[in-house]
């Protein structure tokens, strides 16, 4: 009897928002790709590439600590910063060691992979490319802003993201996203996690060419300066002018409640406010609708609910909608 191979599931992002969706799918038997934008150049991730001239590592530790299934201990030292008074001030140690990996096995892709052995990852974790990229935005004032920190430092709204020079895409990249099964594209930043992954001309290609219907998971919030009174077909509008031939077929969407006093929070502290589902919109658009209350609140911030995403989307593989 041949056994049949689990679904193949490529993601695409970067960030919190990755790495929280990766929590709930790797509870389901998926054959999960993790792909990385690697353009953050905030904290202790700015300061190695500056020093180390390696790809961002911050984003690709969080999704090795969400995918890993070691102990919560080791987790929490991948995770761990270090305070100090010294050159070490801030750092994460998993940042430090992803650095040394890169610089012992050659490239980042190849240290991930032997980090991944130790971790017992429920998946596979590559970088969009090996090179130290710079993201460009041109924003509303037509001033171009250089560097990511820089770019969500700044007050405005972004009319369109680039890189100030053309990266070098992983090939593992491209091959994984051919393969694919189902290709998901992450919530979380929109113009600094996600679609740094589509202004690649070879992605874009690649979604172009491979047989997976392409699902997007909206965000719960808008984010100052990228979706400022965004609805949700505004966010799938917006995606769907950064892909080639092939558009967002799903959208998986939340319904469920946000509490009077989290909207003032967000309202007040972050700018932000929940995202409305505007369904006619979207229906109009031809999309597949998955709707729930994805809503949950970790550590007092609004978090997707990973458990029904995964869900969601382990039923839509195997049963379809």
């Amino acid at each position: 009897m041949v056994m049949k191979m689990n679904k193949k599931v490529v993601v695409l992002g970067g960030g919190t928002g990755l790495s929280t969706l990766l929590r709930g799918l790797k509870q389901f038997p998926i054959d999960i790709t993790a792909i990385v934008a690697v353009s953050d150049d905030g904290r202790s991730t700015g300061k190695l590439r500056q020093e180390f001239n390696v790809p961002a590592v911050g984003d690709i530790r969080q999704v090795i600590v969400a995918l890993s299934e070691t102990e919560p201990l080791v987790q929490e030292l991948l995770n761990y910063r270090f305070k100090t008074t010294s050159d070490l001030n801030g750092h994460a140690l998993g940042n430090l060691l992803l650095t040394a990996l890169n610089n012992i096995a050659g490239n980042m892709s190849s240290g991930i992979e032997s980090l991944g052995k130790v971790l017992n990852l429920k998946g596979k974790v590559l970088p969009l490319t090996e090179d130290n990229v710079i993201l460009m935005a041109k924003m509303d004032d037509n001033k171009t802003i250089e560097g990511e920190h820089n770019i969500t430092e700044y007050k405005g709204n972004i009319k369109e993201i680039f890189y100030k020079n053309k990266p070098t895409i992983n090939d593992d990249v491209i091959r994984e996203i051919k393969e694919a099964d189902l290709i998901i594209l992450s919530m979380g930043s929109l113009y600094t996690s996600l679609l740094p992954n589509l202004i690649c001309k070879e992605i874009k290609k690649a979604i172009d060419e491979s047989n997976a219907e392409v699902m997007y998971i909206c965000n719960i919030m808008t984010q100052p300066g990228e979706t400022d009174n965004y609805k949700a077909s505004d966010h799938i509008k917006t995606v769907n002018s950064y892909l080639g031939k092939k558009k967002i077929d799903i959208v998986l969407v939340n319904t469920g409640d946000i509490t009077r006093q989290m909207k003032e929070k967000y309202a007040s502290l972050e700018q932000k406010d929940p995202v409305v589902f505007d369904k006619k919109n979207i229906k109009d658009m031809n999309i597949k609708i998955i709707n729930d209350d994805f809503v949950t609140i970790i550590d007092g911030a609004l978090r997707h609910d990973t458990i029904k995403l995964g869900l969601h989307i382990y039923s839509y593989l195997i049963l379809g909608r």
